[in-house]
């Protein structure tokens, strides 16, 4: 039973996220027209959700870039050495999501500029076109380096490493957010590479923050390195950046080019080249401390509401790499609660309004507010509240 405290807490609870839900915008038309119900996103910066939001800035500058007509070409290579400037790199260029990056890279690592090379792909007969990866790196994209024509060598160990590089080794591919799953990390990959003159590529397309790995792993010596443009950086969710070496970035551009070439399909318009490049911007100029104190007070805040509730325990979660920001994991009794995982996320989704949130465990939810609108976390409180008391 409850003791009086709670129920106030309850009441309380209860009371400001009705607030917050009363002043919520109603559903956009365009959505409402399609019979779409947006959902407050717990999850996180997630391509299955749209990524991100765009700060107004970012959506001025692209309504801008939208109202005339400019030499593609040349303002994808102004934005990308703008880019390049920003973040210290040789050289950048902007690309159709984070996963088009993968494929210029590996285009880049292929052909290496080569006109007649780059007309041929994705048959690579005479060139160099294998990818040697981890095993436990497997991460699902290995199809965006398929399609330029190459195949992936799966080693494990640095030994395994070393056997597999050849004459018809093209790039060395590493996953940044699979780190702690492998028997070799980064260090050693691009030491390897580097002694074996192969070109050493890292997607690293979740992990911007903190704000310093922009910058960290090209200084550790990735020969190119791939972000996302729409989560961390709140730009167009299709678009990304690749950067690195000049020779390469050289290199995969003209696959790139809007006339021609196999990245044709992954061509990005005016406006997503300006509208990253000013989320890139406002990024590093922002006040991250203090966004940070917020995500924290938001953690505090799902913890303490929950905290009354028998059965139910909490804890604050940093992801070590990709998505480097405050979470919070909740865990409940199977004893005091007939519930599995599912049935919770089910009930968060189908309710009003919609919650999406990420399953953990059996029994464990993992929650993130750094998506969520002002005092979205509240409601979110208030419906986990509801849902356990109702068990």
């Amino acid at each position: 039973m409850e003791t009086e405290l709670t129920r106030r807490t309850l009441l309380a609870t209860a009371a400001a996220a009705t607030t917050v839900s009363a002043a919520s915008p109603a559903t956009p038309s365009v959505y409402a027209s399609l019979g779409i119900r947006p959902v407050i996103n717990g999850v996180g910066v997630v391509t299955h959700l749209g990524g991100s939001l765009m700060h107004p800035e970012t959506l001025k500058a692209m309504t801008e870039a939208a109202r005339c007509f400019v030499p593609l070409s040349e303002l994808q290579t102004k934005v990308g050495a703008r880019i390049a400037e920003l973040l210290g790199a040789e050289a950048a260029m902007v690309t159709n999501g984070c996963a088009s990056a993968i494929t210029m890279g590996t285009v880049a690592c292929v052909a290496l500029g080569n006109p007649q090379a780059l007309k041929s792909l994705p048959d690579t007969t005479g060139l160099k076109n294998e990818i040697v990866q981890q095993k436990s790196h497997r991460g699902g994209y290995e199809q965006q380096m398929l399609l330029v024509g190459t195949k992936i060598i799966w080693v494990e160990t640095k030994e395994e490493l070393e056997r597999a590089i050849n004459p018809r080794t093209a790039m060395l591919f590493f996953y940044n957010e699979m780190e702690p799953e492998g028997k070799i990390n980064r260090h050693e990959w691009i030491e390897v590479g580097k002694r074996r003159g192969v070109p050493t590529f890292n997607d690293a397309a979740s992990d911007a923050t903190p704000r310093e790995r922009l910058f960290q792993y090209q200084k550790e010596g990735f020969d190119l390195v791939a972000f996302s443009g729409g989560k961390a950086l709140r730009g167009p969710q299709s678009s990304g950046i690749l950067m690195g070496r000049k020779d390469l970035i050289a290199a995969a551009t003209p696959g790139f080019t809007p006339f021609a070439g196999i990245g044709r399909n992954m061509k990005v318009g005016k406006e997503e080249l300006i509208g990253l490049l000013t989320a890139l911007e406002r990024y590093l100029k922002a006040d991250h401390e203090a966004e940070y104190k917020e995500l924290e007070t938001r953690v505090k805040d799902i913890r303490d509401g929950l905290a009354p509730i028998n059965g139910v325990t909490t804890e604050r979660y940093m992801p070590p790499i990709a998505n480097h920001v405050p979470h919070v994991l909740v865990t409940w009794s199977e004893s005091v609660f007939p519930y599995k995982t599912g049935d919770v996320t089910k009930q968060l989704r189908d309710g009003t309004p919609s919650i999406a949130v990420s399953a953990f465990g059996e029994r464990k939810l993992k929650i993130s507010p750094w998506m969520m609108q002002p005092g979205e976390h509240k409601i979110v409180l208030t419906r986990l509240r509801e849902i356990f008391q109702k068990a």
